[in-house]
């Protein structure tokens, strides 16, 4: 973690802190809070033409993803809905990779955002 930017360092120790007290509705409203955080900070990459932090940002949002799809529980009734999304995003985004379009990645982070609200306000 030493030769991380203090920024990036003071943000991976915030979010193990958080997991580490959380129960299974917690760490799904972590990893959308990491899909909404890392596509954002992809965007905003972009447009300073930082090429590491956008595909940092596009990494970490696809393992947060892949962390939501792996938690999925396949016998509640909006799984299949919820998998549709998972895998929609993570096309979105690695469509990214090769071309980059914001306001693809913008549509998917809100999506994200917007259930995530959802789900904070239902716990």
């Amino acid at each position: 973690m030493l030769g991380q930017n203090p920024h990036d360092a003071y943000r991976k120790v915030q979010v193990n802190a958080r997991i580490l007290g959380s129960d299974h509705k917690d760490l799904v409203a972590i990893c959308f809070e990491q899909v909404v955080s890392e596509l954002g900070r992809a965007i905003r990459a972009n447009e300073a033409d930082d090429t590491t932090t956008r595909s940092d940002g596009l990494t970490r949002a696809i393992a947060a993803i892949t962390a939501l799809e792996m938690g999925l529980d396949r016998s509640n009734p909006v799984a299949g809905a919820l998998e549709h999304l998972y895998t929609a995003a993570r096309e979105t985004i690695l469509d990214c990779v090769m071309a980059f379009n914001a306001e693809a990645l913008s549509e998917v982070r809100s999506d994200f955002a917007e259930i995530g609200a959802a789900l904070a306000t239902s716990n």
